[in-house]
C-alpha cells in the first residue's frame, strides 16, 4: 500500500481501487517513527474492492450494479498458520499488521521482517526476526467474537485491557457534528457495493485514516496497522466505526491508545462495561444530529444543541 502526496492509496499493481485509506499532510503532531526503527518490508497486494455483476429489479428490468469483494487470507507467521481473516482485500499488509499488534501477537514493529500477501494462495507470510518461541501460549486460547466475519482474540487480553485507563479527553458536540458530515461523504465502496463497514482515526476535525472493509474489526485492524507503521499515536484522537460497539472493539481502540469511540451503530453490554473499565469516552448511534452518549457525558461541551 502507497499512500500518495495527495493523501490517497495508489495500487500499482491493481488498476482501478477505489481510494480506502486517507491520511492529511505530515506535520510536526503526528510522531513518526524515528528513522532508525527497522521498517518491514512490505507486499502491494491490494485488491479491487468492488466487482460488477448484473441483476433484475422489481420491475423485472436488468441492471449492472457492484458487489463488495470477499476473501480468505490465511496469516501465517515464520510458516505457522495463524488465523484465516476474511477481508475486502483493498489493505491486507496494514491488515496483517494490525492484527498483530491489536491481539497482543507482536509487541515491537522491529520484531519483523517482512509480510508478503500473495493472493494466488490465498496466504500472509510473516517473517519475524529470531522466531516467536512463546506462541504455543499466546495462540493456546482463542475467543471467536461477534465481529463480522468472525473477529478473533488470543490470550487473556481482556485481563490485560482491565489494567488499562485511558486519559480523559474533553470534546465539543460542535466537532462531533463536523466530524459526521465529514465521514458520511467518505463511504465510496459502500456507496458504490454496500456490505461493507468503515472506521477512521480522526485528530481534531481531520480524518488521518479512513478505511472500509467486510469486517469493522478489519478496517480497525487495518488503521493500528497503517498507525504503526507511520508512528501515529492514538492519545488525542477520535476512533469512528460504522458498526456496532462490542467488547473486540473497545478492545482494539484500547490498544491503539484511542480514548474517544464513536459509533454510527449500537452498544452491546460487554463493550460498554470496558469501556467504563478503561474509562473511554462512548458515543453510539450518531447520526445527522442525534447521539447518545454511554459513557463520559461530562467531558462533552454541548455547544451546538439541537432544537427539540
Amino acid at each position: 500500500m502507497q499512500l500518495t502526496a495527495a493523501g490517497r492509496v495508489a495500487n500499482r499493481h491493481r488498476p482501478g481501487v477505489l481510494d480506502c485509506v486517507h491520511r492529511r499532510p505530515f506535520d510536526a503532531t503526528i510522531r513518526p517513527m524515528t528513522e532508525t526503527t527497522p521498517r518491514p518490508f512490505l507486499s502491494q497486494a491490494g485488491l479491487r474492492p468492488v466487482h460488477p455483476t448484473t441483476v433484475h429489479d422489481e420491475h423485472g428490468a436488468t441492471r449492472e450494479v457492484s458487489v463488495a469483494g470477499e476473501h480468505p487470507l490465511t496469516l501465517y507467521v515464520d510458516k505457522r498458520e495463524v488465523v484465516t481473516l476474511m477481508t475486502l482485500g483493498t489493505h491486507p499488509e496494514a491488515l496483517v499488521l494490525g492484527f498483530l499488534r491489536n491481539q497482543g501477537l507482536v509487541g515491537e514493529l522491529a520484531e519483523l521482517v517482512a509480510v508478503q500477501v500473495d493472493w494466488e494462495v490465498d496466504s500472509a507470510a510473516v517473517t519475524t526476526r529470531g522466531g516467536q518461541a512463546d506462541w504455543d501460549a499466546k495462540l493456546a486460547k482463542r475467543t471467536v467474537t461477534s465481529g463480522c466475519g468472525q473477529g478473533t482474540q488470543f490470550g487473556n487480553l481482556i485481563d490485560k485491557i482491565t489494567q488499562t485507563r485511558l486519559p480523559p479527553v474533553p470534546v465539543k458536540q460542535s466537532l462531533l457534528y463536523a466530524l459526521l458530515d465529514t465521514l458520511s461523504k467518505e463511504n465510496a465502496i459502500y456507496k458504490a457495493a454496500g456490505a461493507v463497514h468503515a472506521c477512521a482515526l480522526c485528530r481534531g476535525p481531520e480524518v488521518l485514516y479512513f478505511v472500509e472493509d467486510v469486517g469493522r474489526h478489519n478496517a480497525l485492524d487495518a488503521i493500528a496497522g497503517q498507525m504503526w507503521l507511520d508512528g501515529v499515536a492514538g492519545d488525542d484522537c477520535i476512533l469512528y466505526t460504522t458498526g456496532r460497539v462490542t467488547s473486540e472493539m473497545v478492545i482494539k481502540a484500547t490498544q491503539m491508545g484511542v480514548p474517544i469511540l464513536l459509533s454510527r451503530s449500537g452498544m452491546t453490554h460487554m463493550g460498554l462495561h470496558l469501556g467504563q473499565t478503561v474509562d473511554m469516552l462512548l458515543v453510539a448511534r450518531a447520526k445527522g444530529r442525534h447521539f447518545l452518549v454511554f459513557h463520559g457525558a461530562e467531558r462533552i461541551e454541548f455547544d451546538a444543541r439541537p432544537e427539540r
